[in-house]
């Protein structure tokens, strides 16, 4: 067992946990924070983006303990912060939302991309985009959705 101590969507969290525990699994069992999906758990879907740090990553393939003195922000934290709220409702509105799967992961990718470049051009959004697969193929409309909020700032 190991002592992590991490910043969860802005709150403190201590635990004890097995050094071989995801931080996927960290998140949805052990803090319920649900939101946070398991698509292909070898990272190459990105349902289970996060922001660590700062950028985004795929918590399928980082070990809870990796993430000892981290930030981490999970989806359940969008609503309370402006960019994330307006990213949520402009894919409400533009259909930027199908089955759903892969919107947690495209939020936090998207929110990554938009902390660290807040005007960012066509090829930077699809590049930030690059590691989260959309099993509906709703590419166009995630697009239209992330163009909406740039262009309301």
């Amino acid at each position: 067992m190991t002592t992590i101590k991490m910043k969860v969507n802005g709150i403190s969290v201590s635990a004890e946990v097995d050094g071989n525990l995801r931080l996927l699994d960290f998140l949805r069992e052990n803090l319920d924070l649900t939101g946070t999906k398991e698509g292909c758990a070898v990272g190459e879907c990105g349902a289970c983006t996060v922001i660590m740090d700062g950028k985004a990553v795929c918590s399928c393939l980082l070990l809870a303990a990796q993430c000892h003195g981290a930030e981490v922000t999970t989806v359940e934290a969008l609503q309370r912060d402006p960019v994330g709220k307006r990213l949520q409702h402009a894919f409400v509105e533009h259909g930027g939302v199908q089955c759903g799967f892969c919107t947690p992961g495209v939020l936090l990718s998207t929110k990554a991309l938009l902390d660290s470049n807040p005007q960012p051009s066509d090829a930077d959004i699809k590049e930030a985009l690059e590691g989260n697969l959309c099993r509906c193929t709703g590419y166009q409309p995630i697009i239209k959705s992330i163009k909406a909020v740039l262009k309301a700032r």
